[in-house]
């Protein structure tokens, strides 16, 4: 393919795109198949000659749309909001066009510049402690991770290797403690007593995270809101300590999956200060709202937090991946994944100008796992000038309001009850009645391939899952998906069994 019919297909591409988008309601949201569809639908083997544009476009219908779970559907409520926008996309193809791989400034200066300063602006909107924002007198800054869960992994890998390990190694080494202690046994002693504390309504993520750090973990009981409150995490704290663990890490949760519950970090806040506690916030689908004042109250503690992360490409209209994640001290995190081989230095590096620049926060390659960096900062930077904070924070308000409009028909209908309280995008709502009866509900919702759900457990209980997901979600969406939800709940309570 060269540059003149690269140009044609570009703009056949998007033809393409664009067409689907307008009429992906269209489409069920949902496929009817069986796992293993797709390998008899294509050859067992890569081609020997190559094939044409045409033949491929042809299979994408054949073969992938058939498979296609439609995220961006008006009628999918499943779990939360993939982010998409056309500018998201633009950036994205300019990003794949650029091709740059991020991991040093000179690999790419604008790369790594744009990102810091975009998680600045991000920052900015979110009215984060002047401490995470990298261009002041403060020690943190902001990165681009590909995920929720690596900005966990990553926090809790800080924590373990520089703020617990350093600190508790003399606590360790003393002789009533350990005799005969050279250094890595001290190290693994010391991973063997460190006790991250995790939430029951985490994301299993964290738990994830634990396991891969290598270190044990305890879930901290809820109240009856789903969210984590001071008074049971110190007491924990304490049982801990007394049973000689060292409490290093702790993850607060707002905007729990199961129920976008609130954990309390003002609470919580104060006693991860005073026991040495890493805390992490994540805030993975509800921290885009905090850019609207009315939400921004949520966020209070953020400054007793040592990092910080949410998903723009869950509710911001950046396309997927893009998670953005801050920490109150880079050292912490440099100190945790610092590798500079000869082949990443560069001549600009020891200048008098980069100098200041390396120190706050533009060596990004060692805030990450990964070595290599997209140019991902492209999408934000598109969303936030072509959307603006205001069209940013009007897309938020619309989806609360939604949810809003959908927790009203559930609470008119006698016959359901709504079973967590609705904050934000996300309802959580039953059939009056067992567990079994909920499951039948939503079986024949996905067998129906109208609307897509998801479920959860609160208090012992089968819940179904109603969130806002789509940009393109109206009233009519809302209204039209509780009229099958109520069709099929009639035919359902008819069947003998019931």
């Amino acid at each position: 393919m060269d540059a003149a019919e690269f140009r044609r297909r570009g703009r056949e591409m998007v033809d393409y795109v664009a067409d689907y988008l307008e009429n992906i309601e269209q489409r069920p949201v949902y496929p009817d198949l069986e796992p293993g569809y797709l390998r008899s639908l294509i050859p067992s083997e890569a081609p020997l000659e190559p094939e044409s544009y045409e033949d491929v476009m042809k299979d994408v219908e054949r073969v992938i749309m058939p498979g296609i779970t439609h995220w961006h559907s008006p009628y999918f409520f499943a779990y939360f909001p993939a982010a998409s926008s056309y500018p998201a996309m633009l950036a994205d193809m300019l990003c794949g066009a650029i091709g740059c791989i991020g991991f040093s400034w000179a690999a790419s200066p604008a790369c790594t510049e744009l990102e810091t300063v975009m998680l600045d602006w991000l920052g900015k909107m979110l009215q984060l402690p002047e401490c995470f924002i990298a261009g002041t007198d403060g020690h943190g800054g902001g990165v681009i991770q590909g995920t929720a869960s690596e900005a966990t992994l990553i926090s809790l890998l800080a924590a373990q290797r520089y703020k617990s390990l350093k600190e508790q190694h003399s606590y360790l080494c003393r002789p009533n403690r350990l005799q005969h202690c050279g250094p890595t046994t001290c190290s693994l002693w010391v991973f063997s007593l460190m006790l991250p504390v995790l939430l029951p309504k985490a994301h299993s993520s964290v738990e994830r995270a634990a396991l891969i750090g290598g270190v044990m973990m305890r879930k901290v009981p809820t109240d009856k809101t789903y969210a984590v409150g001071g008074h049971m995490l110190k007491q924990m704290v304490e049982e801990d300590k007394a049973a000689g663990f060292i409490p290093f890490y702790f993850c607060a949760t707002l905007g729990t999956t199961p129920s976008c519950a609130f954990d309390h970090t003002t609470e919580l806040g104060p006693i991860c200060n005073d026991e040495n506690m890493w805390m992490h916030i994540d805030a993975a689908y509800a921290g885009s709202a905090f850019i609207c004042p009315e939400f921004r109250p949520l966020l209070n503690g953020i400054e007793f937090a040592d990092s910080f992360n949410f998903n723009p490409h869950k509710w911001l209209l950046v396309n997927f991946d893009c998670s953005a994640m801050w920490v109150k001290k880079r050292t912490d995190i440099i100190g945790a994944f610092k590798m500079e081989p000869l082949y990443l230095k560069h001549e600009n590096q020891e200048s008098a100008l980069t100098t200041v620049l390396f120190a706050s926060s533009w060596v990004l390659q060692h805030w990450q796992i990964p070595l290599g960096r997209r140019f991902r900062s492209l999408k934000l930077w598109f969303v936030f000038r072509m959307y603006g904070l205001k069209g940013l924070q009007a897309h938020i308000r619309k989806q609360v309001a939604l949810a809003k409009e959908f927790e009203s028909l559930v609470r008119a209908d006698k016959r359901f009850e709504i079973c967590a309280e609705v904050i934000m995008g996300l309802v959580c709502f039953r059939l009056k009645g067992s567990n079994e009866l909920n499951q039948n509900l939503l079986k024949k919702i996905t067998k129906s391939q109208e609307i897509h759900l998801v479920p959860c457990q609160l208090s012992g209980r089968f819940v179904l899952r109603f969130a806002i997901c789509a940009r393109t979600t109206e009233s009519r969406h809302i209204q039209q998906a509780w009229r099958h939800i109520t069709q099929l709940t009639f035919e359902l309570l008819q069947e003998p069994s019931h």
